[in-house]
């Protein structure tokens, strides 16, 4: 998931949580990032608001069920040591260069079989498969 995204909610929960929020905010995102969730969970333990409280009015309860419930996306550790990104930046870049540069030129038009092929080719290039896509490509052709 996301780092950002899980970011916002902690921020949303911050002030119920902490006199000092940034100091809060910024110790949770580094337990999120050592794969302490359960030490995230447990700082809303006395702040949780109670049930009959609408979710728009209750940011903590909100924050703990949406962390709570996606506990195994949360490997920011793991995604970290394999140089992997954590966030969604890069992927929406990658999007505007590999699909939308190609695909969206002025007067381009494509069926979808066609589309999703010249997608395929571009995405083998962009992640240093070109070669190997060919190779294999000759070896199912002979």
């Amino acid at each position: 998931m996301d780092f950002y995204h899980a970011c916002e909610y902690l921020a949303a929960a911050a002030a119920t949580c902490s006199p000092q929020p940034k100091g809060w905010l910024g110790e949770q995102k580094e337990r999120l990032k050592t794969n302490e969730l359960e030490a995230v969970l447990a700082s809303f333990a006395s702040h949780l608001e109670p049930a009959n409280i609408p979710d728009e009015e209750a940011p903590v309860r909100v924050c703990h069920r949406y962390l709570s419930n996606r506990h195994h996306q949360l490997d920011y550790r793991g995604a970290l040591e394999q140089g992997l990104p954590i966030g969604s930046g890069e992927i929406e870049s990658a999007h505007r260069y590999v699909v939308q540069q190609r695909l969206k030129r002025p007067g381009a038009w494509w069926s979808l079989e066609h589309a999703e092929h010249m997608l395929a080719l571009r995405l083998n290039r962009a992640n240093g498969q070109w070669e190997r896509y060919w190779q294999d490509y000759i070896k199912q052709a002979a």
